[in-house]
């Protein structure tokens, strides 16, 4: 029996289409592989790199909204950018597996970046460079704090400073910075939260050249 011309053509369109959706899955799954090679090197700017070339807005990159707002939150310390993908992975996936971490991840980093800004919450795309811009100021200014507490600590008597040392000791945690790690997953990880990565520096002043730029190897206090 021959197949009626008039039906040939959206047969051949069927074909097509479901050839270059099975086309399209393995290079987006190869892409998120990759990506997450590179996250779990430390290369994070390749890795965000790459989870957005496999996005295609439909439900299953859910996951990839998800694995960009981690690298964001915890690698970057960029809650703005962070927002973003938390609810595009709750428009994608609203009743996912971690739909309900997701929304209080998103009600955490609302409070901290309306904290940052001292002003209301704006976190759409036409807002994301100046609301940047201010956050990249705030943590400048936050490194100068930081440098002003060093040179103060400098300035105390070598005797004041050892019985700081010694009243620190005894009970106190440490931990061992491992690669891929920042102060925000440090936080997380001792606190369940990683808005408290400003007591680990203010723990570790002394230490820490660069609170971007942590040194594997070594040992950090936990306060």
């Amino acid at each position: 029996m021959k197949t009626p011309k008039i039906i040939l053509p959206f047969l051949i369109y069927g074909v097509v289409v479901a050839g270059c959706d099975r086309m399209i899955t393995p290079r987006n799954a190869q892409l998120v592989k990759d990506a997450d090679a590179k996250s779990a090197q430390g290369d994070f700017s390749r890795a965000i790199n790459l989870y957005e070339a496999a996005l295609d807005d439909t439900p299953r990159c859910a996951d990839i909204h998800y694995k960009l707002a981690l690298l964001y939150d915890d690698k970057l310390n960029d809650p703005l950018n962070a927002l973003h993908h938390f609810k595009r992975y709750l428009a994608l996936s609203p009743n996912g597996a971690r739909a309900n971490e997701v929304k209080n991840l998103v009600k955490r980093d609302e409070i901290a970046l309306a904290t940052s800004l001292s002003g209301d919450l704006v976190v759409t795309r036409t807002e994301a460079a100046r609301l940047r811009n201010e956050n990249l100021n705030l943590r400048k200014e936050l490194e100068e704090r930081a440098s002003k507490m060093r040179a103060l600590s400098d300035k105390t008597p070598a005797q004041d400073r050892q019985g700081e040392r010694s009243s620190a000791k005894p009970g106190r945690r440490t931990y061992v910075v491992q690669a891929g790690d920042t102060l925000a997953s440090i936080s997380r990880k001792f606190y369940h939260s990683s808005k408290r990565w400003k007591e680990i520096l203010d723990a570790n002043k002394n230490s820490i050249d660069n609170p971007k730029e942590l040194r594997v190897g070594q040992t950090l206090i936990i306060p």
